[in-house]
């Protein structure tokens, strides 16, 4: 049997002119993702449809739920557009919502067809009428057990259960950044939340084995693999950094080891963002956060990179990167008990208030470049795609 999904479109329909690029870059990127499974994909007047057989509609609720650039979607039923045939499909609808204890209902008509011989108000009284004259359902227009929503379009959808989307732009459609991803809360969701503004995002992590396990890199891996399913395909650098660490420990004061370690990765990461063409860098960091993460301190890590650094997190609280953790699946990764490089080597007592001057001096006291350039050399690349998860 043949089925229908309905998915609205997000802000990209207000970009104007430049509307049909980000159009278009959602369809490529939805077809992407499904390109395993026979699905018809068609974009019309601020919607998306995607048809397909049942057998597959499990896949695309998966697809849906985490494709960037829709507001919202719902399985939909489709039928002729005359209000008879709209108000047994509202009927039936309404019926299966009772069997399933609903016990009253409200009817959410649009009508983008201005053809169509009866407006909105209409739509919406008319095809009620057969739930409401048999009294299998009451109506409660301010707190209704089911909506049952319908549109009139090139064809008439009716459905019931809408599904909130990712929202944001589509994934290719600003450029292209490297996130600094660690095992924590925070990384996955800076890297979130810039998939969401259209950047594609590739990942560097920095191993200190056997300072670090085993259990810690797969812990990464496990993350870089969830945010694909957002970004349509991530890849996750994986650079050595145990020489550059214990070479940190050897030479900086101890107070600094935290900010020493923070600026090497800062020139690790600008060499891969060069080999990349990546055009900015991407933290985790929240203001205030933890000691390393004051502004001075932030300051010191910003001198280091030569391409602009954003810091997706850096106005939000523990709660509200925790919420979102939760919403992309990232949390129960992240609290794994295997801790990153940074956690394993921070001092008892850190430098709160560095100064760039200070920071620059102890930098070039451990002259750590090499060891950088060959742990970048060295480095191991792992690719995830979106498609794999289905």
């Amino acid at each position: 049997m043949k089925i229908t999904y309905l998915a609205k479109l997000g802000e990209l329909t207000l970009k104007g002119s430049n509307i049909k690029s980000f159009e278009q870059q959602l369809v490529r990127n939805t077809r992407d993702f499904l390109k395993h499974i026979p699905v018809d994909v068609i974009l019309r007047a601020g919607r998306m449809y995607i048809e397909a057989e049942d057998e597959y509609s499990e896949k695309i609720e998966f697809c849906l739920s985490h494709l960037i650039g829709i507001t919202g979607w719902a399985r939909t039923e489709t039928c002729e557009k005359n209000i008879e045939a709209i108000t047994q499909t509202v009927t039936k609808l309404g019926l299966m919502a009772k069997e399933n204890g609903a016990k009253t209902f409200k009817v959410d008509a649009r009508r983008s067809d201005k053809s169509f011989p009866m407006d909105s108000y209409e739509i919406m009284r008319a095809s009620a009428s057969g739930l409401f004259d048999d009294g299998s359902l009451k109506v409660d227009l301010h707190n209704p057990d089911i909506i049952i929503y319908v549109e009139v379009r090139e064809k008439c959808f009716v459905y019931t259960n809408s599904h909130i989307g990712c929202r944001g732009l589509p994934v290719g459609t600003s450029g292209k950044g490297l996130l600094l991803l660690s095992g924590g809360l925070d990384s996955p969701v800076a890297g979130y939340r810039m998939l969401r503004r259209g950047m594609r995002v590739e990942c560097v992590y920095f191993h200190s084995y056997p300072y670090t396990s085993e259990e810690a890199q797969k812990k990464v891996e496990d993350l870089a693999k969830t945010l694909s399913t957002y970004g349509m395909q991530t890849t996750l650098n994986i650079l050595s950094f145990t020489d550059v660490q214990m070479l940190i420990k050897e030479k900086a004061p101890e107070s600094w080891s935290t900010i020493a370690l923070r600026m090497c990765m800062m020139t690790a990461s600008n060499m891969l963002a060069k080999h990349i063409n990546a055009q900015c860098l991407i933290t985790g960091e929240s203001l205030g956060q933890v000691a390393s993460q004051t502004l001075e301190n932030m300051a010191v890590t910003e001198s280091m990179a030569e391409i602009p650094l954003l810091r997706p997190c850096v106005g939000l609280d523990k709660e509200e990167i925790v919420q979102t953790a939760y919403f992309i699946n990232t949390y129960e990764t992240s609290i794994l008990p295997y801790e990153d490089c940074c956690v394993l080597f921070s001092p008892k007592h850190p430098v709160l208030r560095a100064s760039i001057e200070e920071a620059k001096k102890i930098y070039n006291e451990i002259n750590p470049d090499e060891l950088i350039k060959k742990s970048f050399e060295e480095r191991v690349v792992k690719h995830f795609y979106a498609n794999e998860a289905l």
